[in-house]
């Protein structure tokens, strides 16, 4: 879904007006891009999110990792990772999945904490993800639980734009009649397409780095440096 039927500039113009809490305020009022400026000229951000499970409204974020980069570079010394403490615990199911264990977040900030530092390095970016529904959902649960404000921006999703190509139009029917199964667009699987290595997935700043270079591959192949974000963006 876009806001505003995908005017997301004045959607943030409008936040950053009606927004009280300060710090989201500010995150609104830094937003800069245009929806005709090229993706070789916008600065990046991947983004990504390990949690306690799939549903925002029944589990926590656990921690946190992003990585600032554009299309030639992946600014691997300026990225950033965080474990946080969740609100209500959490019942250890995800541990076999990310291997985040209940010590490793005891003494861990609160998302509260993190929250000034997390918006600093988002500000001025555009966020690159793989499956919007985690990110945008669980951090929009966040900070509506602590401060009852919405938190919504724009997005690339790497996910999203593997299925334009292998999940519809035709390729989708010509699939379903020959009784083939559907391609798979989950992060592991669309990387190898494009020959990327395999990583350990569900560590929250490699995946982040691994959805930055997915995305790099996305264009060299698909698009152009000069494709307009606004035909990207969710």
């Amino acid at each position: 879904m876009r806001a505003g039927g995908g005017d997301w500039p004045s959607w943030m113009r409008g936040q950053a007006q009606r927004a009280h809490q300060p710090q989201l305020q500010a995150f609104y009022q830094t937003f800069s891009l245009t929806a005709e400026q090229p993706i070789s000229e916008t600065p990046l951000v991947a983004l990504d999110l390990e949690t306690s499970g799939l549903d925002p409204t029944r589990s926590a974020i656990l921690s946190i990792g992003l990585i600032p980069f554009d299309l030639q570079r992946i600014h691997v010394g300026e990225r950033r990772a965080w474990v946080l403490r969740p609100p209500s615990g959490f019942s250890g199911e995800s541990i076999p999945y990310h291997h985040i264990t209940h010590s490793d977040t005891q003494e861990a900030p609160d998302f509260a904490d993190v929250l000034p530092e997390l918006l600093g390095c988002l500000a001025g970016h555009l966020a690159v993800v793989h499956y919007h529904p985690i990110e945008r959902g669980f951090l929009g649960r966040a900070v509506h639980q602590r401060f009852k404000e919405p938190l919504r921006f724009p997005l690339i999703d790497t996910m999203d734009l593997e299925a334009r190509r292998y999940r519809r139009g035709w390729r989708t029917r010509m699939r379903a009649i020959l009784g083939q199964t559907p391609v798979s667009i989950r992060l592991g699987d669309s990387r190898s397409r494009y020959h990327l290595p395999l990583y350990e997935g569900h560590q929250a700043a490699l995946d982040a780095l691994a959805t930055a270079e997915l995305l790099q591959a996305q264009i060299q192949h698909h698009y152009s440096p000069s494709t307009a974000i606004g035909q990207l963006w969710i």
